[in-house]
């Protein structure tokens, strides 16, 4: 049988109170009476109920935010963009980066509940969905920013994803490249990428080659070993579609190692608009998502949620912008020189 908040207090002589205040850490006790609790609960392997101690009622003005990986540019804008608007609604924003770990996934929900959020903000495609569903469940305000997951049923505030790669497909075909690789990351933005690359050659009347569609994880570091492979394997593109700015970046670190020249050489889009975008030599071709907008809309939903004002399985969708820059070319300019 499963250890109750009830045996803890009897097995350490306390009130029920009393060990309510020591898996909340909140009010004032003895230390000595708080390690005794401690103790207790570890003798019988009592594990709390975390969504339980959420559910006081008690408004904490604060709010939860996962994301996958704060060191991306993308996401630590994006973090940025709310807090900022959370401060604006007078409230405070706990940040935590998942790194897509299962073990980081559950140890962060269940820290945000002690600290008895009032509403979460998921930017991280989560690996145990389950977890979601009983924050769901039990009426804990969620919304998904970035990561579309219709069976949740929750707000959802992110960027067409399918146009995003539509476009970005279809600008390079009409620059003249017929061979096109993209490098998708392993999340739901990026299928969805991957299906508008795949329309936009249907539609141009252009094949693709399902060896030309890579999978990573985004950092500068797996953009150019993606880069490496097709290279060493004599499958160099005239054009690659990132669908992401650090990934873009490491396309274009890799082709220089190899001797390349972006764009004369090599055509590259990323995806974001990160702020290194502008950074890079050449400055990058990307194709934007409105960050500012999408973090002021998503604290301004989860706060209606929040004040009771739900309006479940919502799904607010941005429009992405193509921003040419440096990094592309037409075809016809490398066959002139």
């Amino acid at each position: 049988m499963k250890t109750t908040i009830y045996d803890v207090a009897k097995a350490a002589e306390v009130s029920i109170a009393t060990v309510s205040k020591v898996i909340n850490n909140t009010g004032k006790m003895r230390e000595s009476t708080r390690l005794k609790v401690l103790k207790t609960m570890k003798e019988l392997n009592y594990k709390p109920n975390v969504v339980a101690t959420a559910l006081t009622g008690k408004s904490t003005n604060t709010l939860g935010l996962l994301v996958p990986d704060i060191s991306n540019p993308f996401f630590s804008e994006m973090a940025r963009t709310i807090e900022d608007r959370a401060h604006e609604q007078g409230m405070s924003v706990i940040m935590c980066s998942t790194d897509e770990n299962l073990e980081k996934e559950k140890k962060y929900l269940e820290l945000l509940q002690r600290k008895q959020v009032d509403g979460f903000i998921v930017a991280s495609s989560f690996k145990d969905k389950e977890l979601l569903k009983e924050l769901i469940q039990n009426k804990i305000p969620l919304v998904m920013l970035t990561e579309d997951d219709p069976a949740l049923g929750v707000t959802t505030v992110s960027v067409d994803d399918y146009k995003g790669g539509f476009e970005a497909a279809s600008y390079l075909l009409s620059s003249g490249h017929k061979d096109i690789a993209i490098i998708a990351e392993k999340v739901q933005s990026s299928r969805m990428r991957i299906h508008g690359y795949r329309d936009a050659h249907d539609a141009a009347g252009v094949s693709y080659s399902e060896d030309l569609i890579l999978r990573t994880t985004a950092s500068i570091e797996n953009g150019k070993s993606c880069f490496e492979s097709l290279y060493d394997n004599g499958r160099v593109p005239t054009a690659i579609f990132a669908c992401n700015d650090l990934i873009a970046i490491g396309v274009i670190r890799g082709a220089k190692e190899k001797g390349l020249y972006v764009p004369e050489d090599l055509s590259v889009i990323g995806f974001d608009d990160t702020i290194l975008s502008t950074t890079t030599v050449p400055a990058l071709t990307t194709v934007a998502q409105p960050i500012a907008e999408m973090g002021k809309k998503v604290v301004d939903v989860i706060v209606e949620e929040v004040k009771g004002h739900k309006k479940l399985g919502e799904r607010v969708l941005f429009t992405p912008r193509l921003i040419v820059r440096e990094t592309t070319s037409l075809l016809e300019n490398k066959d002139l020189a």
